[in-house]
């Protein structure tokens, strides 16, 4: 609840209808209408207060702040799966190249044949 909330991070309740109402916190709504706040939008709380009352950046610049973050996170991720399907595109070239190397031990080397 917002009371809650305001009380634990000694904020005024209105700073806190202040950052919903310019889109920095977006809590959830219970069916009699009282904001409910996740872990995760007290997490970007904390970062808001962070960025406001230690670092003196304004609202704009919290919500560009922000929003580069998501965007960094969602690159993150992207370059995450990426790095996974190229690691198994390699094993998975690497794995063909190895089925097809004739064994190094044999007494006479096989040599690969062309087919016309």
């Amino acid at each position: 609840m917002i009371s809650a909330v305001a009380e634990l991070y000694k904020l005024h309740p209105q700073t806190l209808r202040l950052y919903e109402r310019v889109g920095l916190l977006k809590p959830s709504r219970s069916d009699g209408n009282t904001r409910l706040y996740t872990d995760s939008d007290l997490e970007r709380l904390e970062v808001i207060i962070t960025l406001a009352r230690d670092m003196g950046v304004n609202l704009a610049g919290i919500e560009i702040i922000l929003n580069m973050r998501e965007k960094l996170v969602e690159m993150e991720k992207q370059m995450t799966e990426f790095a996974t399907v190229v690691q198994q595109e390699l094993s998975r070239v690497s794995s063909l190249q190895n089925a097809e190397k004739p064994p190094r031990h044999a007494i006479v080397p096989a040599r690969h044949r062309f087919v016309r």
